[in-house]
Formats: structure tokens, C-alpha cells, sequence
């Protein structure tokens, strides 16, 4: 059907189901640090403002990190479903590095979440802030361990292959693989500028309400200081990143380029924009600046670029896909850089609150940085094939014999149940984020009990139904 074989519905599963997990890991890492800072102002400085950001936070943050782990599980079933020869080859790696992620970050998030989450009059000051800060530390550790994983195989080291499966040889090797320490940064890097712009999104939208308190100019302030200077930050990583992958994996760059043939010792140029067309071997329609794909690529005036014909057909990524995925990562990366550096100039004419084209600029700018990042992912992935572990093990003999039926079935009901499950988790988030934060929301008070009336400390109760803005919740939407 359509051409599609049972290998391309199980590729096809598997990238569904890890773009839905991959958006809420981004934002736990985020939020986890921003609770983090928010509580440590907030100990320091004792301004209440930080205090009532932390308590609106820590339940978007709970219910984001209860989608995490749910989808997160999916993906490891996977492995051993519709990948079991892959899980034979490689699982002598990738089960251990999986294996300390569990021991040395789940049950660290684990283990503290609960006085995170529920410990704010129950526990002391300090050994709250204690908590939050592990849970943090958590999910950064989380991300280390996964990042060595994905990062193995796209640059495998310190293995033997013994009667057709890898033998890991050198530990420190496998995990410290020649891609692992850009593909790390680059990763946390993104997961703090896509926080950043969620929580700037959520103010700007409060604002344009009408809705001016200091929490809500807090929200907004920390948010743009953030994207000023992480968003730049990431440029930079992004394009150590690119040297490395030019090295190691120089077929997924010249997809990324639309790069066919070098034309004898020309300089390669840059194609900003075409079509490239895998059957016709070259980019239609392009766009080109000389010297300039020599320049980013290379640092140089006169080096060239690997082209796709040194490759044979059978060892070609995708370039169609890849080509323009990585254009729409770096597209929005130059508009954070320059709402970045709006806000700066907003900010020094004292106009960062009420400038309403900013305000409008960062509540669109809101799902800018996930969307990078499946964007930068789609490009990874489809970049690597067709290698599961490059240069080692192809994609189309990792998968399970499964039937073409069999793939059909179970890839619709993951649609229809993703969509259900966590399109109504992502709903209920956003309505949260619509409450906004509350004015002396967690103080310190001994009321409760029955009959009462307190702000629950059950993060999944805290959006009432009887919200006093319901009224309003549509008013922007109509502005707009």
C-alpha cells in the first residue's frame, strides 16, 4: 500500500511515538532548572514574586513529567518489538547505558519528586530546595546517559563484534564516542531555550489579557534574558556540531547541503534553498552563495564539501528531508537569536512589557523551540540512514519479522491513542498555564483540613473548574 514495506511502518512508528516523548523530556529539563533557580531567588532574596512562579511551575512541571515517563516506556517496548534484531546486535550496549539511567537518574527524579512536589510545609526550607535541585540534577543526568546511547550509535567506538553481536571492550570509549560531547550540549542547550520560550509564550499571552503583575513581568523578563544569551550559545555549539558530524559522518552533511558533485577544485557554495531530488541526483531550484558552504562547513575559502555522488546510492540519506528539517531548525534559531535581541532594546526603552508586536512575536515564539528540535532530530535520524548503528548494522536488518498487517494495526492504534491520552495531558497543561500564577500561591500557612479552603498541593487538582477568568479564556484568540 502506497509503496510502503513493513520496515518503513515500523520506522515509521517509532518516529511518531519518539516525537511525541522527545517534546516532554525537553521541557522537564528545562523547568526542572528554572524550579530550581526560582526557589534559590526566592531563599535569597525573599521576594514572594519567585515563590508564587515556583508553585504555578511545579504543576505544569508534574504533569509534563508524568507524560515523559509514560511515553518513554513505549519507546523501550519498542526496542524489543519491532527491533529485536537491533536489541540482539547492539543490547550489550544500549541495554546497560539504558540500565544507569535508571539507577542513576529515575530513581534520583524519583526519589525527591515527592518532597519537590509535596513537601513545601512539610519539610524545611532548605532541604526543599535540596530536593528541587536533585530532581534537576536528575534530569540532566537522565539526558547524559540517553544522549550516550543515541550518540554510540551514530559514532560507535570501543567495541568488538564477536559471532555477529558487539562486545563492548572500553566503557569510557563507548560512552565518551567522538559525537557524544556536542550532541550533549546541543541537546540541554535546546531543551533550556524551548523552556525559555514556553514560559515567555505564557506571559506574553497574560499580558496581551491584560493580565500586569510582577510575577507575569518576571515570567517574561527571565525568559527573554534567557533566549538572549543561550539562544547565540546554541549557534555556536550547533556549529562545533557540524564539524564533528562533517568528520565522522560526512554523508549526512552532504545530504543536509543538497551538495551532489564538486565541480573540479571549486570551492563548494552554500544552497540556501532548492529541492534536492534523490532519483535525478541533483537540487533543483537552488538557491546558491559561492564560497560560503566552504566556509561554515570547512572554515576555509578553498576546501570542499563531501558530495553525495562520492556516496554510493545504497549509502544516501534522505536529502529531501533532511535538507529542509535542518532549515527549519536553523531558521528558528536565527528568529530566537533576534527576539533575543529585541527584547534587549525593548528592555532599555523600558518598553519589554507593553510593546504589543513583541508581546505577539514571543506568544507565537512559544512552540518555536520544540519544534527546532524535532526538526533537528528528524535531521539526525533520517541523516544517519541508512545505518541503525553507522557503518555497522543497516536499519532494514534491525527490524522484527513482522507482516505488513501487523505494522498497519498497531501504528493506527498508537495514533489514535497518543492523540487521545496525551493530546488530553497537553490540554489540561495548557490550562493550567492559562490560570497563570496565583499571588501568595504555596505560603506558608497551618489552614486546611476539612471544610477549608486551601490550594491543593496535588498538582493534577489545581486547575478549578470554576476559574474566575473562564470568561476571558477566549478573548485573546478572538483578538487575534
Amino acid at each position: 500500500m502506497f509503496g510502503l514495506e513493513a520496515l518503513d511502518l515500523a520506522r515509521m512508528q517509532f518516529a511518531f511515538t519518539i516525537s511525541f516523548h522527545i517534546l516532554f523530556p525537553a521541557i522537564t529539563i528545562g523547568l526542572a532548572s528554572y524550579l530550581a533557580v526560582l526557589e534559590g531567588l526566592w531563599l535569597k532574596t525573599h521576594n514572594d514574586t519567585y515563590r508564587d512562579l515556583y508553585h504555578f511551575w511545579s504543576k505544569i512541571f508534574a504533569v509534563n513529567f508524568g507524560m515523559g515517563v509514560v511515553s518513554g516506556l513505549v519507546m523501550a517496548y519498542q526496542f524489543g518489538t519491532n527491533w529485536s534484531r537491533f536489541s540482539d546486535f547492539a543490547g550489550s550496549v544500549t541495554g546497560p547505558l539504558l540500565t544507569y539511567e535508571v539507577l542513576t537518574a529515575f530513581f534520583l527524579e524519583a526519589g525527591f519528586l515527592g518532597v519537590m512536589l509535596f513537601g513545601w510545609n512539610k519539610v524545611g526550607r532548605k532541604l526543599h530546595f535540596f530536593a528541587t535541585v536533585m530532581v534537576a540534577i536528575g534530569t540532566l543526568i537522565s539526558t547524559f546517559w540517553i544522549l550516550a546511547s543515541n550518540s554510540w550509535m551514530q559514532t560507535p567506538q570501543g567495541y568488538e563484534i564477536v559471532n555477529g553481536q558487539v562486545i563492548p571492550t572500553d566503557w569510557l570509549a563507548v560512552i565518551f564516542n567522538p559525537s557524544f560531547p556536542y550532541r550533549l550540549l546541543h541537546m540541554s542547550t535546546a531543551a533550556f531555550v524551548a523552556t525559555a520560550f514556553f514560559v515567555g509564550s505564557s506571559a506574553a499571552w497574560h499580558l496581551l489579557r491584560g493580565k500586569d503583575n510582577p510575577a507575569i513581568r518576571t515570567m517574561l523578563s527571565m525568559a527573554m534574558w534567557m533566549a538572549l544569551i543561550v539562544a547565540p550559545i546554541q549557534a555556536v555549539i550547533g556549529d562545533f556540531h557540524g564539524l564533528n558530524t562533517l568528520e565522522h559522518q560526512p554523508a549526512k552533511i552532504a545530504a543536509i547541503e543538497g551538495h551532489w558533485e564538486n565541480v573540479g577544485d571549486e570551492p563548494t557554495p552554500l544552497i540556501l534553498f532548492g529541492w534536492p531530488d534523490m532519483k535525478a541526483e541533483k537540487t533543483k531550484f537552488a538557491v546558491e552563495i559561492p564560497y560560503l558552504g566552504s566556509l561554515i562547513l570547512t572554515h576555509s575559502l578553498d576546501k570542499q564539501v563531501p558530495a553525495l555522488k562520492e556516496f554510493p546510492p545504497e549509502d544516501r540519506p534522505n536529502s529531501t528531508i533532511v535538507f529542509w528539517s535542518f532549515r527549519i531548525m536553523v531558521g528558528l534559531g536565527f528568529l530566537m537569536i533576534f527576539t533575543g535581541l529585541w527584547s534587549l532594546w525593548l528592555r532599555k526603552s523600558d518598553k519589554l512589557y507593553t510593546s504589543r508586536p513583541f508581546l505577539y512575536l514571543a506568544l507565537w515564539m512559544g512552540p518555536s523551540g520544540l519544534i527546532a528540535i524535532l526538526a533537528g532530530w528528524f535531521t539526525t535520524e533520517i541523516g544517519r540512514q541508512p545505518w541503525v548503528v553507522y557503518g555497522l548494522m543497516r536499519t532494514a536488518d534491525a527490524s522484527s519479522n513482522h507482516s505488513f498487517v501487523q505494522m498497519s494495526i498497531t501504528l493506527v492504534l498508537f495514533v489514535v491513542v497518543y492523540f487521545a491520552l496525551f493530546g488530553t495531558g497537553l490540554g489540561y497543561m495548557m490550562r493550567l498555564v492559562r490560570k497563570g500564577p496565583k499571588i501568595d500561591e504555596g505560603k506558608e500557612t497551618n489552614e486546611g483540613g476539612p471544610g477549608k479552603k486551601r490550594t491543593p498541593s496535588r498538582p493534577l487538582s489545581a486547575a478549578d473548574d470554576d476559574d474566575a477568568d473562564s470568561d476571558h479564556s477566549h478573548s485573546l484568540t478572538k483578538e487575534i
